[in-house]
């Protein structure tokens, strides 16, 4: 859901509104010509992506394109019944593969909890209920594909495996023999403290002919809500991603698919489902040429899915495909190891070059604040204004003196009444008079904004936020105050600062300032506390930064005098 970003960009569209209001106030045209100017249309994003009709199993394949993975695959009617799957824990994973097809059905991640309070329930990423299916499903299909007609049938040495103390891999073999006397083992190779899963095809080709067949991976999700979503307010973008040459990142949720499915072929790549601070992605060979497909399955379900270049293995010779699936939190520094762009699953929209140092720098100050993202947020904030000190205080200044200039304006305007020309050069004369430019009040505060939005979307992005806790009631920044004390000291600062500020000689202006300490307010009533905390920190920090410049520009007035 992208409410809070429409929000916050007609918050700045408002802000920047009023400005200019301001500044008509004090500056009206001297010609009318009647022209407005009008905005610019808007330019719809090119589209990489072409509309096909997806395949059905089963697929004959040319040897010379990738083949595509069909809808037989896991459907109600056609899936087996899930037995004797196969256990796998780590020290990050705790997940079930299902021998027919090799498939995980079941993946929770033992670091990140469900909700709080519950340390025993895991936070499930995959799962495979009636309805709620999330599950990733890979294989080979082709001329030879052993997923071609129907889901291959494997066999483990063991229906548990875990990641042994002091190991720092961990791989499981699943294996199977065709007709044709054609050895295929499925491995996954699992590493401490990754989120990556290292999936291979070996091939042992002990037939008379030339094995072939095309390497897939699918992610398939029914369209239900995100369970990670701390909120109405907190909520983010939930869908597929893919990545091109054209568009490094694409997002396409489900009414896209539903209307058109969309196809296209990347050397490397990748395709992913994204929700709030977690992400699936299948990462395909970068070596690969690669069909991408993203449809809705004749029973409901979506796909996410690339289908490799075919793997062609000589009679009496071994052959094998590699990919990988990532399946865990958005951290954006080791989804930028594992392929280019990854990391921009991580939105922070097109304000990412100052959100990302933002994240950096806030990274680096809990790793010194002893892991309290709130005491780090407070930090942050601070760090933000004293790097925007300077511009406040040309801010503060121009409205210190705009305030003590608004009994003379004032008299200007009675004395000119409706002659907007003489009135207007009385004005600038009385400006330039007293050394005052009245854009300086707002230049800086625009300068600002999209600083301060880059650093709201880093800390709504950002999964270290979920279940962090902070002090006495708040503990979990990632979601609303539950007394609601936090907005409602923001609400306080906000009055206060508006009380601090000279009020706008338009009449409506005025009544607008007035109630936006309360509409504020009530809108951050639900959102999460790492947020408020910021926006409260930020408030009170410059409510005592202009205290102390408005006295400092006193004293220096009144030298003067």
């Amino acid at each position: 859901m992208k409410f809070t970003r429409y929000f916050l960009y007609s918050s700045l569209a408002v802000i920047t509104y009023l400005m200019l209001l301001a500044w008509q106030e004090d500056y009206p045209p001297v010609v009318d010509n009647g022209e407005d100017s009008a905005p610019a249309p808007a330019t719809a994003l090119p589209d990489p992506a072409i509309a096909v009709e997806a395949p059905d199993l089963p697929l004959e394949v040319p040897s010379e394109t990738p083949a595509a993975a069909g809808d037989e695959i896991l459907t109600p009617e056609s899936a087996p019944e899930r037995t004797g799957l196969i256990t796998v824990t780590t020290d990050t994973l705790n997940l079930q593969i299902d021998p027919v097809g090799g498939d995980i059905v079941y993946l929770a991640l033992p670091l990140y909890l469900r909700e709080l309070g519950v340390p025993d329930e895991p936070f499930v990423l995959l799962e495979s209920r009636p309805g709620r299916e999330f599950v990733s499903t890979s294989g080979l299909v082709g001329p030879d594909g052993i997923d071609q007609n129907g889901r291959a049938r494997y066999r483990a040495n063991s229906s548990g495996y875990a990641l042994a103390d002091g190991a720092d891999t961990l791989e499981v073999d699943l294996r199977l023999t065709t007709e044709n006397n054609v050895t295929v083992t499925k491995r996954f190779t699992f590493t401490r403290d990754s989120y990556l899963i290292d999936i291979s095809f070996l091939v042992e080709n002990r037939s008379a002919g030339v094995w072939q067949a095309n390497p897939f991976g699918q992610i398939r999700r029914h369209d239900f809500s995100d369970p990670s979503s701390g909120g109405r307010f907190s909520r983010t973008y939930l869908g597929y991603v893919i990545t091109s040459e054209e568009d490094p990142y694409q997002e396409v949720d489900f009414d896209d698919i539903a209307e058109a499915p969309i196809s296209l072929e990347e050397p490397g790549g990748w395709v992913g489902l994204s929700q709030h601070y977690f992400l699936s992605a299948w990462v395909p060979d970068a070596a690969s040429n690669n069909r991408y497909t993203l449809r809705r399955s004749n029973t409901g379900q979506f796909i996410g899915e690339f289908t490799g270049s075919a793997l062609q293995v000589a009679p009496g010779a071994s052959g094998s495909a590699s990919m990988s699936f990532y399946a865990g939190p958005k951290d954006q520094y080791s989804l930028a190891e594992i392929s280019p762009d990854l990391d921009l699953t991580v939105d922070y929209s097109f304000l990412w070059f100052l959100a990302a140092p933002i994240y950096w720098l806030l990274t680096n100050i809990n790793s010194y604040a002893g892991g309290n993202y709130g005491v780090s947020i407070i930090l942050l904030t601070l760090i933000v204004k004293l790097i925007f000190y300077k511009l406040s205080e040309t801010q503060y200044r121009s409205m210190a003196g705009m305030r003590r200039l608004m009994p003379k304006i004032q008299q200007l305007k009675e004395r000119f009444g409706d002659d907007r020309m003489k009135l207007q050069q009385a004005t600038m004369d009385l400006y330039k008079k007293e050394k005052i430019n009245p854009f300086g009040g707002c230049l800086p505060l625009l300068v600002q904004m999209p600083v301060f939005i880059a650093l709201y979307w880093v800390l709504m992005q950002s999964v270290e936020l979920r279940h962090a806790p902070f002090f006495l009631w708040l503990d979990d920044l990632s979601v609303r105050d539950p007394f609601f004390v936090l907005p409602l000291l923001m609400g306080v600062t906000m009055y206060l600062q508006t009380r601090m500020s000279p009020a706008p000689a338009d009449p409506m202006q005025a009544q607008i300032m007035r109630l936006m300490p309360i509409m504020m307010t009530v809108l951050f009533l639900w959102f999460p506390s790492g947020l408020v905390l910021y926006w409260l920190t930020n408030g009170l920090l410059s409510i005592l930064q202009q205290w102390y410049i408005t006295r400092k520009i006193d004293a220096e007035y009144a030298a003067t005098r």
